[in-house]
Parts: C-alpha cells; sequence; structure tokens
C-alpha cells in the first residue's frame, strides 16, 4: 500500500485522496520519478505539496480539501467537488498540465496522466482541461429513443452474440462533428470514465452498481446494434450526452467506481425474449425529467434508502428487467476459473496466472516474481497481493474475477508492447 500524505489542517473539514498515474503515451508503460505538482484551481501559483512516483509510475495518496459530504448526497447550489491543477514533468518528457482534477470528499481520486517523449516531433498539446460534472454543470439532455432496436434481417449486423469489447471507439463530439477527434478507449477504462463523470462516488455501492449497469448495457447495445457503423460513421459511441453518455478525455476517475466496474464489467440488462442488451436512458432527475427512464439523483436517493442496485433498477425501468453476462469478453487469453484461486489452488490456471504475473513484473517491479509451479503458496498469494496494490484492488491475495481479469487485461497490454518492441 502507499503511505498517505496529509497536507491540510485537522481542522474538521472535508477531505478527499488524489493518486497521479504517470504512464508514456507512447506504451503505456509507468513512468517512475516524475514529480506532480498539486495546486488549487482558484490559486493557481501557490505550490500545495509536490510528489514524486514510484517504480509502478504512481504517487503516493494526497489528502486534500473537499466541500461537505452532503453537497453530493442531496442535489442543491453547492459544488460537491473542489478542482485542483496538477503540473507532471519526468525527464525525457514534455511537462503536462492538468486543469480540474475534481476532488470529492470521503473519496480516492485517480488522475491518469500520459507524457510525451521530448523526442516527439508533434505540436505541444494543449492542457487537459476537466470540465463541470454533469451533475452539477449545464449539459444538454438525452435525445429519447427505444430502448430495443430494430435489427433487419439483412446480415448487416457484425456481431451475432454479445461480447465485451476490447477497445470503444469514441468519437468527442456529435455524431455529425467531423471535426472532432475519436479515441481508443479499453472498455473498462471507458466505462470508469463516463460513470465518474456522470455520478458521484460517494453514493451508495448498491447506487454505484446500478449506474454502472445502466451505462454497460447502452455502451454494449450501441456495440451490439453497431448503431453508428450501420449509419456510416467510424466510431462505436459519442461523448454527447445528447446522443450517448459524457465521456471526459483524460478526466480523473474515482476508486469505488472502478472497484465496481473491476467486479462487473462482464453484466448488461436484459429483457425476457430481447437478446440485445437494453438501451437504458437515464437523466439526473432534478433539472431534467425523465418518466420511464432511471433518474440518477432518484438512484441515490433509493441507494441511501437500502435498495438493492437490480431493485433500484426495477424501479425505475420495470420488475421485467434483469441482469445478463455476456458471452465473450474480447482479448482475453483464458476465462475465469469460474471460483477464487487461493492459497491451496493448483492446476494448469494456477500456472497461467504465475506466468502473467511473471511478465507483468518486469514492468511493474513492486510484484515480486515467483515460480509458475501451478502450486498457489503463499509466494503466489504475496505476488498478488502487490498487484492488487498496484492496481487499486483489495488486497485480499485472493486471485478472485475483478484480479483475474485485471491480470489478463494488464498481461495481454504488456506483451503486445514487448511484440511491437
Amino acid at each position: 500500500m502507499y503511505q498517505t500524505i496529509h497536507i491540510c489542517d485537522a481542522d474538521g473539514d472535508a477531505h478527499g485522496l488524489l493518486q497521479v498515474n504517470v504512464v508514456s503515451v507512447v506504451n503505456d508503460l509507468p513512468i517512475s520519478g516524475a514529480t506532480v505538482r498539486i495546486s488549487y484551481a482558484g490559486e493557481p501559483d501557490r505550490t500545495l505539496q509536490e510528489v514524486t512516483t514510484n517504480s509502478s509510475g504512481q504517487t503516493q495518496q494526497v489528502s486534500l480539501e473537499a466541500p461537505p459530504l452532503e453537497y453530493s448526497l442531496v442535489p442543491g447550489e453547492g459544488q460537491p467537488y473542489a478542482e485542483y491543477n496538477l503540473e507532471v514533468t519526468a525527464p525525457g518528457y514534455k511537462p503536462l498540465t492538468i486543469l480540474g482534477t475534481e476532488i470529492l470528499p470521503d473519496a480516492t481520486a485517480i488522475q491518469p496522466a500520459a507524457l510525451e517523449p521530448l523526442s516527439d516531433n508533434r505540436p505541444e498539446e494543449n492542457p487537459v482541461t476537466i470540465p463541470e460534472h454533469t451533475l452539477y454543470g449545464s449539459y444538454p439532455p438525452k435525445i429519447a429513443e427505444t430502448e430495443v432496436k430494430h435489427m433487419p434481417e439483412t446480415g448487416e449486423i457484425v456481431l451475432s452474440r454479445i461480447v465485451v469489447p476490447r477497445t470503444i471507439v469514441v468519437h468527442d463530439g456529435v455524431p455529425t462533428d467531423q471535426s472532432a477527434p475519436n479515441y481508443y478507449v479499453p472498455y473498462r477504462d471507458y466505462i470508469k470514465n463516463v460513470a465518474s463523470s456522470e455520478i458521484y462516488a460517494t453514493w451508495p455501492q448498491s447506487t454505484i452498481s446500478a449506474n454502472v449497469l445502466a451505462i454497460m448495457s447502452f455502451t454494449l447495445n450501441r456495440v451490439y446494434t453497431e448503431w453508428y457503423r450501420n449509419q456510416g460513421y467510424d466510431f462505436t459511441i459519442t461523448s454527447s450526452t445528447a446522443f450517448d453518455h459524457k465521456w471526459i478525455y483524460g478526466r480523473n476517475i474515482y476508486q469505488s467506481i472502478s472497484l465496481v466496474v473491476d467486479e462487473i464489467f462482464d453484466n448488461y440488462l436484459s429483457r425476457p425474449d430481447v437478446k440485445q442488451p437494453i438501451l437504458t436512458q437515464y437523466c439526473d432527475g432534478r433539472k431534467v425529467s425523465c418518466p420511464g427512464w432511471m433518474t440518477q439523483w432518484g438512484s441515490a436517493d433509493l441507494g441511501e434508502r437500502g435498495y438493492s442496485s437490480i431493485e433500484i433498477l426495477r424501479y425505475f425501468y420495470g420488475s421485467d428487467l434483469y441482469i445478463n453476462t455476456a458471452e465473450q469478453i474480447a482479448g482475453i487469453p483464458s476465462s475465469w476459473p469460474g471460483e477464487s484461486l487461493t492459497v491451496g489452488s493448483s492446476g494448469p490456471k494456477v500456472e497461467q496466472l504465475q506466468e502473467q504475473l511473471n511478465a507483468i513484473a518486469t514492468v511493474y517491479s513492486a510484484i515480486p516474481q515467483i515460480t509458475a509451479d501451478g502450486l498457489y503458496g503463499p509466494a503466489t498469494a504475496e505476488a498478488v497481493r502487490a498487484f492488487q496494490s498496484v492496481f487499486g484492488l483489495p488486497l485480499s491475495g485472493v486471485t478472485d474475477f475483478a484480479t483475474w481479469y485485471k491480470v489478463s487485461h494488464v498481461y495481454v497490454g504488456i506483451t503486445q508492447i514487448a511484440e511491437l518492441q
């Protein structure tokens, strides 16, 4: 685990935590020894703290002042999060400025920072600017669509089954804006970004899960129906709230949201006798009303009242809604064993896990190398625990569903980079 640095007086005010993860934009590998200068957005010239990244490219968790917790639990006029600016520098890389990292009380914000090499001849990029959260700022409301898309019997659809894709191609604007760039984003990273942009990480876990399920189901509907590609576009989804979800380039995510996504990322919402994931539309329920859809503030209230995630979803979408599991996860070398691997487990799945951890340890040196013998002993448990620490998972030493697929995801990325080199 990383040391937490408290930089504010113990005066009873609310605080949140910030961790910055610095990688190279070329290969997504961690950059150690990077310096991160933190300042208030309103006082950019006054440095609050400087921290450096470790061998995994991560800073310590820094405690920062935030607004009162109730601002994010009940709709009102007060801004629920504090905004901070970051200046990230590292030898051999261009400096990066991030404006508006959002810190919520009692929540851990994880800010990605991708640096370009100095030798890169591309023009200097503008600072990464994180706009207002959708629940606080003003954004266009969703244009209503049918929740199940008519699929013509022409063979136009590419997919014949529900597949969690490796990558989402996000068009950063309305569909017709040809000047807007497309970004290739790993599926889980996309879901975490959208959820962090559209709900508050301080909400109950059941509320977070309900909203994540709605976001994933909507996204997988766009994937399954090839909605935009069948209209002649070259992307999966847009970042416009009028058409899809609010995805924000370079924004911070939250650990509580990240953990939920990692645990349920292969799920989506269905109705009886309907194969495609439901296009689960929603609105905030305060500035915009949307009968028949979920409201985000309403889901927060139900979560506070003890509703489970499926109870929240059925409250808004009807009792015939149920949670389904994707038939395939793209880009994964081997599927989940079906049960957690722990001390005493053995067999080919354990050996595969050990081999993948050893490959990851060549890049993330905080993870110890182990013998790939197919026996899950204390050394393997310690390596798993170190992996969980680096990638923000609960430190159990047990390879559960979330850990298995996180290992597979990181392993695939590292081996692809090795092949390119």
